[in-house]
């Protein structure tokens, strides 16, 4: 158990995985893709390209499918499956919209650092009714270092105009955990289907089970 910064500044969020129950969606849609290209998309590959921003994940299907694979056209229809299977909205993580509207209803500062491009992000906040509740938004392409270098968590702490050792990161997975570290955040991580490893255990303060107890560490009922 770790208690949080005093006083609490902000929480600054990953999306995929951490806010939005999708990374089931993102493996579904990916499996599907890639048997429509003739290759396979296989159990180390997808957890490779978890929390992965582009450059990462493009490098890690070139290594795995060959220099000529199209990775541009497997993204977009990776993102076209993405749009028909969560029309309605992806699903929320348990515990989501509770702890992010007591952080708005305590005044504490709200951020989103995503490895997302901002278009793709704000459409799915807006869809899972979440947008509202964010008072920054940092996607990939607004910074120049995607995770797990820092820049995605420094940039939105400086957009909330609060010090990075005052705020509190809650990712999903080892390159967020990285990235939030890195910024001096204190960070926590939910894991969702990647486990915290031995390595990354000293990089966050402590691994929780779901945000309900992520909200309950935060505001002190623990």
């Amino acid at each position: 158990m770790s208690r949080p910064p005093s006083p609490l500044a902000a929480v600054v969020f990953d999306m995929d995985g951490t806010l939005l129950d999708t990374e089931l969606l993102y493996r579904e849609a990916m499996t599907l893709v890639c048997a429509k290209m003739g290759v396979e998309m296989n159990h180390d590959l997808h957890l490779s390209l978890i929390g992965a921003p582009p450059e990462i994940g493009n490098h890690n299907l070139l290594t795995a499918f060959g220099p000529d694979f199209p990775v541009r056209t497997f993204r977009d229809l990776v993102h076209e499956q993405m749009e028909a299977s969560d029309s309605g909205g992806a699903p929320l993580k348990p515990g989501a919209l509770e702890l992010l509207t007591r952080l708005r209803r305590s005044g504490i500062g709200t951020g989103l650092a995503t490895s997302t491009g901002r278009k793709m992000a704000l459409s799915k906040l807006e869809k899972a009714g979440l947008f509202p509740l964010l008072d920054v938004v940092v996607a990939r392409d607004d910074v120049a270092h995607g995770k797990p270098h820092p820049e995605s968590y420094l940039h939105a702490a400086a957009r909330l105009g609060v010090d990075p050792k005052m705020c509190v990161a809650v990712e999903d997975s080892p390159l967020g955990v990285r990235s939030a570290a890195a910024a001096g955040m204190y960070t926590y991580m939910v894991p969702d289907l990647l486990p915290p490893t031995e390595d990354l255990l000293p990089l966050c303060r402590t691994a929780y089970r779901g945000l309900p107890e992520v909200e309950e560490i935060l505001f002190g009922e623990l």
